[in-house]
């Protein structure tokens, strides 16, 4: 326990008095130092018992003493130590009140008890107490790695750790939801700090930020050594650390490091052999991708599952941060469900097989809606971190080519809608003229029509009306003619002036086709 003035004040050889402050003896002593000087407050740093002898003070003025006191009492000084028998024969009354009177520990130190023996006493009962904080730190440290190295892993080392900090202790993963806590009851309350994690995880690692509510002060701490956090502890505790509880949190942060630098590497090999069973699932090798899947990606190959795409909003930027905030967002959805995901991240580029309907895909959906949400606050395009994101259809082993290709198509559509996911069955169920929406079909359509829009312009203005009346019906000339209320000899001719100004002919149903989706794609102005 850290060393006070009571502690002084019982040590016999000092045989030290309390003449003021007796209420307040139980305040930590950092170092006891001697100054005569009138105002000795520059030279402190707080925590000292200053050791005086009042050579250069009037102790007897109540004045002067009062100054002197506050002073020191506003520089935290945590009490004074008077010596009778040099320049006083006993403390000055003036000096006992003004102590008295800001509460400040005054004791009375006799003239045969050198102040050399108080410094000495004073920085024996340091070196004791940081003795056994240290060393209580080392049996941290050797308990905190049995506990890594156990069965239960980080669950036990977090137990470890909440005894040894008297508080407790929660560890979470990449994308800021808390894998494990102890006891279980922190679990809820590291929840709520998930937030702060996620700011502490946009500093480059190693961060450390301190928290707190009305109930505890929390530290946390990122986890890897990387620029990116791999994780975050927090420990909870109802008191700043002291020196065997700090040395227990640094002993934590490093085994969870290398636990979390160790399942990287181990989630680096299975990302290599992801890339190959996507690579023979691709190449049509169902039974052969199924053989080297195995246990690892066996369950996922079993059932109906997505394909997703993923590729940066802005094309051609050199970011991978969105790449790598989703890829944490699905395996953090995955790990938490113990669903089997394959994940292979590309050059620019991120494929992902998850279970049609699992928490991955949702995870997935949720990101992308948590960007558009964003973008639509702020009122502006793709930050070049934003990701666009494909989502196939529901596909197996033998589907897994046709499941890249629609992944494929709706991404190129989110992008060219300006969303951040689109799925294949949202393409497939809706119209296809949302998909010519982009500048270079407006062009075409501009440039197909031009010429009879001219002619309307300065004629009678019924060409192009004439023309979208005759392909609506089908070039059913009595029903067109209805529709436009005129003749049906009189359509013929108009469509007859159609051929002639675009030198093409209706009866192509190509030419067609073409027209009509010009004059969807560019409508008639009223």
């Amino acid at each position: 326990m850290p060393l006070t003035l009571a502690s002084l004040v019982q040590h016999s050889a000092l045989k030290l008095s309390v003449r003021a402050g007796e209420g307040r003896l139980d305040t930590p002593v950092r170092w006891a130092h001697v100054s005569e000087l009138a105002d000795p407050v520059p030279y402190m740093e707080g925590g000292e018992l200053l050791l005086v002898t009042a050579m250069k003070l009037d102790a007897e003025d109540p004045e002067e003493m009062g100054r002197y006191v506050r002073r020191l009492a506003a520089a935290g000084v945590v009490g004074i130590g008077f010596a009778v028998g040099v320049n006083y024969e006993a403390v000055p009354e003036a000096l006992v009140d003004a102590a008295r009177a800001e509460d400040l520990p005054l004791l009375e130190v006799p003239r045969r008890t050198p102040f050399l023996a108080i410094s000495k006493a004073v920085s024996a009962a340091l070196a004791a107490d940081q003795y056994r904080a240290v060393t209580a730190g080392f049996e941290a440290q050797r308990d905190l790695t049995r506990a890594a190295l156990s069965a239960d892993g980080p669950a036990e080392l977090l137990a470890r750790l909440a005894a040894h900090v008297h508080g407790w202790a929660a560890l979470y993963d990449t994308s800021g939801a808390v894998v494990a806590a102890a006891p279980d009851w922190a679990a809820r309350r590291a929840a709520r700090l998930t937030p702060d994690v996620e700011r502490l995880r946009e500093r480059p690692a190693p961060a450390s930020a301190v928290v707190g509510g009305s109930d505890d002060r929390v530290e946390l701490q990122s986890l890897g050594t990387g620029r990116r956090a791999r994780g975050a502890l927090a420990v909870g505790t109802a008191a700043p650390l002291g020196t065997a509880e700090r040395y227990a949190v640094h002993s934590a942060v490093a085994l969870l490091t290398l636990t979390t630098e160790r399942s990287r590497s181990l989630n680096d090999a299975e990302s290599r052999l992801g890339a190959a069973v996507l690579r023979m699932l691709l190449a049509g090798e169902a039974e052969h991708a199924r053989t080297v899947a195995g246990d690892l990606y066996g369950a996922l190959l079993e059932a109906p599952f997505r394909l997703i795409a993923a590729e940066p909003a802005l094309p051609g930027t050199a970011r991978p941060e969105g790449l790598a905030l989703l890829a944490d967002a699905v395996e953090s959805a995955a790990a938490r469900t113990g669903e089997a995901l394959l994940v292979v991240p590309e050059e620019g580029r991120l494929l992902v097989l998850a279970a049609d309907g699992g928490s991955a895909v949702h995870a997935c959906a949720d990101h992308a809606e948590a960007l558009e949400s964003r973008r639509g606050r702020e009122a502006a395009g793709p930050e070049p971190d934003e990701l666009v994101v494909g989502l196939s259809a529901p596909a197996g082993p033998a589907g897994v080519a046709a499941a890249m290709k629609q992944a494929d198509q709706a991404l190129a559509v989110a992008r060219r809608r300006g969303r951040a996911l689109v799925e294949h069955e949202e393409m497939a169920a809706g119209s296809v003229l949302p998909l010519l929406a982009d500048e270079a079909v407006r062009a075409f359509a501009d440039g197909t029509l031009r010429a009879l829009r001219e002619h309307d312009a300065v004629g009678r203005g019924d060409l192009v009306a004439s023309l979208q009346a005759w392909l609506s019906r089908h070039g059913q000339w009595d029903a067109a003619a209805a529709d436009l209320g005129v003749h049906r000899h009189t359509l013929r001719y108009r469509m007859k002036r159609v051929e002639e100004i675009l030198g093409r002919s209706l009866d192509d149903p190509d030419v067609r086709m073409e027209l009509w989706l010009a004059l969807k794609t560019t409508p008639t102005p009223p």
